[in-house]
């Protein structure tokens, strides 16, 4: 079964313009999902992780409706047939962007249950 990866607007160029990305693979952890992502788009890399492999502090990645910094990071575990969304964080303290971005995850969210619905 394979996981497929939501693509912010931000990141679009370095995927061709995807904003949907599948692997039709089944990794492990959130790391061996990344790292698969990167070999096939390998300029994400960057943009995502630190020099020291870690996701960077602007980076918010929700495996499900999961927030990775709270399940493990890196090592958070994926099961196969989950959504990844890559989220980047909004900074300053405009209350109309932060309902800006929580009405986006909220999108993709129901997104994917009406796909899951449909399949």
């Amino acid at each position: 079964m394979s996981i497929t990866f939501h693509i912010p607007s931000a990141l679009r160029e370095f995927t061709a313009g995807k904003s949907r990305v599948r692997l039709d693979q089944s990794p492990a952890t959130l790391a061996d999902a990344l790292s698969a992502l990167w070999t096939l788009y390998p300029g994400l890399r960057d943009r995502i992780a630190t020099e020291q492999g870690q996701v960077r502090q602007h980076v918010n990645i929700f495996i499900g409706n999961e927030d990775v910094r709270y399940t493990g990071g890196l090592a958070s575990p994926v099961a196969a047939g989950v959504e990844i969304s890559i989220v980047p964080a909004v900074s300053g303290g405009s209350t109309a962007c932060w309902t800006l971005v929580q009405s986006r995850f909220q999108d993709i969210s129901s997104e994917s249950l009406n796909q899951g619905e449909t399949s």
